[in-house]
């Protein structure tokens, strides 16, 4: 999907990189592919393996660059980059966890066309799509289940993430109670640990998924949720994408 050693077309690549309802003109164009360091996949391609419409793929990628010009964000850039929805906690940690996700290739770095996949799936996926997208964050080593070790992770980043100054106060052994609560509806053969058919079944059948956090400790709007979520969803709008910070949008509020 990277197609990194590939070298494309001028015209191909300005696609992406250009042809925003034609707001800059190709001087400009050629101007910034030339210092652009990774250049996204033919837009037509794209489009056929994402949800979006090629119009919403300019304006993501025109949010992606103004935060990333090389074209790939590594884990620093992220981590600086979702820190600004927590500036009451230590995001860090989770933001770890979270570009692991979209680093499916495991190189370190995520290209637009590793995030708009991602997205993809988040804004417009299908309720499976969105579980097993769900389960992969989740499952930190990536062995194909969760761990109540990795969950207690996930919890602590969560919990670093919402700071000490909530109200109300956070209980210090409030992470491992979540992990318990979890473990006990999603564990269904009781072996200590989650399977993907496990996870999914669960959640499919109305139990807990994420935590049942309090989302006022996180200090972010609860989303507007369709009363019966379905394919439907797949008209979920676009973020404002002025910037990677508007693309995260989504994910925080998750």
């Amino acid at each position: 999907m990277r197609g990194q050693g590939r070298k494309e077309s001028l015209s191909d690549s300005r696609d992406l990189d250009g042809s925003y309802d034609q707001l800059t003109d190709s001087v400009e164009d050629e101007f910034e592919l030339s210092t652009v360091c990774h250049r996204p996949e033919g837009l037509e391609q794209l489009q056929e393996q994402t949800k979006f419409t090629r119009k919403e793929l300019q304006v993501l990628y025109r949010g992606f660059k103004n935060e990333c010009p090389s074209g790939i964000v590594n884990e620093e850039n992220f981590k600086q980059i979702y820190s600004q929805f927590f500036p009451q906690g230590d995001s860090s940690t989770y933001a770890t966890f979270l570009f692991n996700a979209f680093d499916t290739n495991h190189d370190g770095s995520v290209s637009f066309e590793d995030f708009v996949a991602g997205l993809s799936v988040i804004l417009r996926g299908t309720i499976d799509d969105r579980l097993n997208w769900a389960f992969n964050l989740y499952d930190l080593n990536k062995d194909g289940c969760i761990t109540k070790e990795e969950m207690l992770d996930i919890m602590k980043s969560i919990y670093d993430m919402m700071g000490k100054y909530t109200y109300p106060a956070l209980r210090e052994e409030a992470p491992r109670e979540h992990v318990e609560s979890f473990f006990q509806k999603m564990d269904r053969n009781k072996d200590g640990v989650v399977t993907i058919e496990e996870f999914i079944e669960s959640c499919q059948k109305g139990l807990l998924l994420l935590f049942n956090l309090p989302r006022d400790a996180l200090n972010i709007p609860r989303k507007q949720e369709p009363e019966d979520p379905s394919p439907a969803s797949s008209a979920a709008p676009l973020p404002c994408c002025h910037s990677l910070i508007d693309l995260l949008v989504p994910l925080a509020r998750t």
